[in-house]
């Protein structure tokens, strides 16, 4: 059941929705569309495109950027530990040590199956 405390949230729901569909409508519909072969062209930094695009990747690229983002985000849960730790007290200090431990025991693993070295 819509209970009325959930109805701003509706309304500012329709109203970002509403803005987007509305950008996108009207750039595309004052917008140039001269479609030249310059314009269709992939441009990477200011440097000319040479030869095929889908050449095959190392996994290596692939494993470097997912261990990436895995200990990146790690990093986002210590903000709100970090905030109100005080109010955690030993429940939220061991907790926090038991995640760091976990993360840890990975990054032992991933460095004992040698994820991080290039060849």
């Amino acid at each position: 059941m819509f209970t009325s405390e959930y109805f701003p949230m509706l309304i500012q729901l329709v109203f970002a929705l509403g803005f987007v569909v509305l950008v996108l409508v009207v750039t595309h519909l004052i917008g140039p569309s001269r479609k030249t072969e310059n314009k269709l062209d992939s441009f990477e930094c200011g440097i000319e495109s040479k030869g095929n695009a889908r050449l095959p990747f190392s996994i290596k690229y692939f494993l470097t950027a997912i261990l990436f983002v895995l200990f990146d985000v790690e990093v986002i849960f210590f903000y709100p530990w970090a905030t109100n730790f005080k109010e955690l007290g030993w429940y939220g200090f061991s907790s926090m040590g038991i995640f760091v431990a976990l993360f840890l025991l990975g990054f032992l693993y991933l460095r004992k199956k040698q994820a991080f070295k290039w060849e």
